[in-house]
């Protein structure tokens, strides 16, 4: 099913379309900006996922050389490894994505941006973050709170949406704002001296444009026949675990974290879980994963304990101490300046 939004931002439209390209993924969505084109992809990996404390999501992003109609020159002719463009717009996408997505979700997801074309003066970046979201969006992934992404540009003290790289250069503020709905996400700037207020009146107007960008996200979800799945945040442990492995252990991990010197700390405390691990079959990998999982949230609550009721942390140093530095410097004999910090 092929679905199309037009979003005008300022002067310019965006246009989002999907159920054209790269239909086997799990989400997929195309987004152009004049003659910048984006497609980006979401997919997520099968089956049960493995325990983790972390969620696996990789962002992609290249610029192709044959986008520009260009082949790459010199003797190889292929594309080299990642621009640092590249690289900093991948963690543009990943930034405001990974916190949304539902608590307890841990499988794996790859999200792959494209330009197809660029025009050389609309930035292909903030394409890319709306495209990941509503590919996200029009996907089976549990992710249910879209973004959008507009850059604004300060020209003579006008606002500008969307600024081309022309206007980039003669702006005194390039301004690139991702939000939800209801609030922004993620505020990233290059300015000269511009006064607080033109940067939040810049934001505010920013937001309402990001919100005629979710509309349409919706609008597309609501033209398909897509049901998203519900999410319950998974119970990573049992709670009559969590009582056994808390009354067993608790007061030796207390101890042991409270060892003077960070190599002895991690000594006591290893021996003190190594210990309770021998206890249970060596085979049972779950239960042995889920004590692993109980005793990082241990370690929380008696850090956070110890800090709210004594102000101090695990190596008695108080909330505004540092850890003693020694510094060294011309260390090097040829090297143009050296120092080392320990």
């Amino acid at each position: 099913m092929k679905l199309r939004r037009e979003i005008p931002i300022g002067d310019d439209t965006i246009i989002l379309e999907s159920g054209h390209m790269a239909t086997q993924a799990d989400g997929s969505c195309t987004v152009r900006l004049g003659d910048t084109m984006v497609l980006v992809t979401a997919t997520m990996a099968k089956g049960k996922p493995q325990p983790r404390g972390f969620l696996p999501l990789t962002v992609d992003y290249r610029e192709y050389s044959s986008a520009g109609g260009r082949i790459p020159g010199g003797f190889f002719k292929r594309e080299g490894r990642p621009s640092e463009k590249e690289i900093i717009t991948a963690r543009l996408i990943d930034r405001p994505l990974r916190p949304l997505f539902p608590e307890g979700y841990i499988s794996e997801t790859q999200i792959i941006g494209f330009v197809l074309s660029a025009d050389g003066e609309n930035d292909s970046d903030i394409l890319a973050i709306n495209g990941a979201s509503t590919a996200l969006v029009l996907s089976a992934i549990p992710f249910y709170k879209p973004v959008g992404a507009v850059r604004v540009g300060l020209i003579e003290d006008e606002i500008v949406f969307n600024p081309t790289n022309s206007q980039r250069d003669v702006a005194d503020l390039d301004l690139v704002v991702v939000g939800t709905e209801e609030a922004v996400v993620m505020v990233e700037a290059a300015a000269n001296e511009v006064s607080e207020e033109l940067v939040l009146e810049a934001i505010f107007q920013a937001h309402e444009q990001i919100r005629n960008i979710i509309r349409a996200q919706q609008e597309m979800f609501l033209e398909t026949s897509l049901e998203k799945p519900h999410w319950q945040v998974p119970e990573r442990y049992p709670q009559e675990l969590y009582d056994t492995v808390s009354n067993a252990i608790r007061e030796p991990l207390n101890t042991a974290l409270f060892a003077k010197g960070k190599f002895d700390r991690k000594d006591r405390v290893s021996a003190v879980v190594d210990g309770y691990l021998e206890t249970l079959p060596a085979d049972d990998e779950d239960t042995r994963a889920k004590v692993k999982m109980i005793v990082s949230t241990l370690e929380e609550e008696l850090l956070r304990a110890t800090i709210l009721e004594n102000g101090r942390r695990f190596d008695d140093r108080k909330l505004d101490e540092i850890r003693d530095i020694r510094i060294e410097t011309g260390l090097l004999p040829r090297t143009h300046g050296s120092a080392l910090f320990t």
